[in-house]
């Protein structure tokens, strides 16, 4: 049996930017050391939460070489390389791999969309052009797709395809991908508050939103499942469900961010068409966050 990539909890990290709109690497490194020094299990830098979407490829490359030079393998970096057109996954996929990509999340071709069978000859044709592990991310309510159990167990016959982070929301689906793969294909949750339910079914960890602000506790929830102290694992979730329900009261990354400039990491810059949360919902995360950080309360 292969190694996981990762066990426990990897921060889905923000892209930080300056008032300018443009990537604020200081702030950058203030997040991964803050990452780094409350035992993230590893990094995704370029995912959904880091506004892939609105980087431009030139933005993508020197974030990618600046968060795997600071991280220097002490935990495995995550890079998102994946979009709705196939050739530009092989090609960015090959330029994470070049620049030391521990792996690489290939999210699911989105607004053109495509078929199962074109889902399957997708991510063949990406996995085919690296030699480093593919986590495949399924997250239909934002890319309008949803990949089938049988699908899944057609892809884990790819020696590359090593594992998927599951945004789906549907446990059921989830048992049945775990039923058809088995130990070919490991299960990440792709929402915080469904980190334990994917853990009993086989689960490596969660791919996590929450993790920004409270990388040690989404780590906790995941190594407390592990050394079989599961009533702690589930008591930890439900006590952080508040929380982990408040970064989703606006569009992901917005109330993540605004939740890191109010523990002063990052500013709450954005770019469109991504907009600052208004202030009585600011004032209402404020209030939560305020529940959990005594920083905020003194």
């Amino acid at each position: 049996m292969r190694d996981a990539i990762f066990k426990g909890s990897a921060a889905a990290i923000v892209t930080p930017m300056d008032h300018q709109g443009n990537i604020d690497f200081t702030a950058m490194e203030r997040l991964l050391k803050f990452q780094l020094e409350n035992g993230t299990d590893a990094i995704l830098v370029n995912g959904t939460t880091g506004e892939s979407a609105t980087l431009e490829e030139k933005e993508k490359l020197e974030l990618f070489e600046f968060v795997v030079h600071y991280v220097n393998h002490r935990v495995p970096v995550l890079i998102g390389t994946g979009s709705n057109s196939t050739t530009r996954s092989v090609s960015l996929s090959r330029k994470a791999q070049a620049l030391g990509a521990s792996a690489l999340l290939q999210v699911t071709p989105y607004y053109n969309k495509t078929s199962q069978q074109g889902l399957v000859e997708h991510f063949t044709k990406v996995a085919d052009s690296v030699e480093i592990p593919i986590i495949l991310y399924n997250v239909p309510t934002r890319t309008g797709v949803n990949v089938e159990p049988e699908t899944y167990r057609k892809l884990s016959e790819h020696p590359n395809i090593q594992a998927i982070k599951e945004a789906g929301g549907n446990i059921s689906h989830i048992a049945k991908v775990a039923a058809l793969c088995g130990d070919r294909l490991d299960l990440y949750s792709g929402n915080d508050d469904q980190t334990v339910p994917i853990l009993s079914l086989g689960g490596k960890g969660v791919i996590s939103v929450l993790a920004n602000i409270m990388p040690f506790e989404m780590h906790m929830i995941c190594n407390y499942f592990f050394d079989g102290e599961i009533e702690k694992s589930r008591d930890m979730q439900l006590e952080l469900l508040k929380v982990m329900n408040a970064m989703f009261m606006d569009v992901n990354p917005i109330p993540v961010k605004a939740a890191l400039s109010i523990l002063g990491l990052c500013k709450e810059n954005y770019r469109l068409p991504l907009v600052p949360m208004n202030k009585s919902e600011k004032k209402k995360l404020k209030e939560i966050l305020e529940g959990y950080f005594v920083s905020i309360r003194t």
